[in-house]
């Protein structure tokens, strides 16, 4: 499996990176970090970084076939853009190849509260099929401290880009 993640913004970038290390490691990574976020990381571990400014590389193309995509955080700048069809930039391209070819695309928006302005660009990407799912807890899953609720977006986050995992409580017919 291929997998691209974006991480557009600086704040909660740690987060974004979080996903990418706990991905499994036959999943193939391919992380675009925008120029805001790399102020706040370092390259990392087992994955290929592209820089935002690269719109030549693999991840712009259709035919490289990444399976998915994450954007986590997702910018509300990030999210009008790819809403309104903008790709100026790698991230953006990214997203845009992924809903041209029908792949799943995940977007975490971060910012609290939404303006009607983002709520309308998550409508109209959700309409297309796009994923919207901002890092939200649930309180089912007995999250005492904030590595298990980070573990639980990631989670559930994984789920949505069809990588099994356990790093979450699940609901049973105990819970009931």
């Amino acid at each position: 499996m291929k997998i691209v993640v974006g991480i557009s913004g600086a704040s909660g970038a740690a987060l974004g990176l979080k996903l990418v290390r706990a991905l499994p490691a036959d999943v193939q990574k391919h992380l675009i970090v925008s120029d805001h976020a790399s102020i706040v990381l370092e390259k990392e571990e087992n994955l290929t970084l592209h820089k935002n400014d690269e719109i030549w590389a693999s991840v712009a193309s259709g035919s490289y076939g990444a399976d998915a995509m994450i954007i986590t955080p997702c910018s509300m700048n990030t999210l009008a853009k790819i809403a309104c069809g903008i790709a100026d930039n790698l991230i953006t391209r990214a997203a845009a190849v992924m809903i041209k070819e029908r792949r799943t695309l995940v977007l975490a928006p971060r910012e609290i509260p939404f303006s009607p302005i983002a709520l309308e660009n998550m409508h109209k990407l959700s309409m297309m099929g796009v994923i919207i799912a901002p890092p939200v807890l649930a309180y089912y899953g007995d999250q005492e401290d904030l590595e298990s609720m980070e573990n639980f977006m990631i989670g559930k986050w994984f789920d949505l880009l069809g990588i099994e995992n356990n790093l979450y409580k699940r609901w049973s017919d105990q819970n009931a």
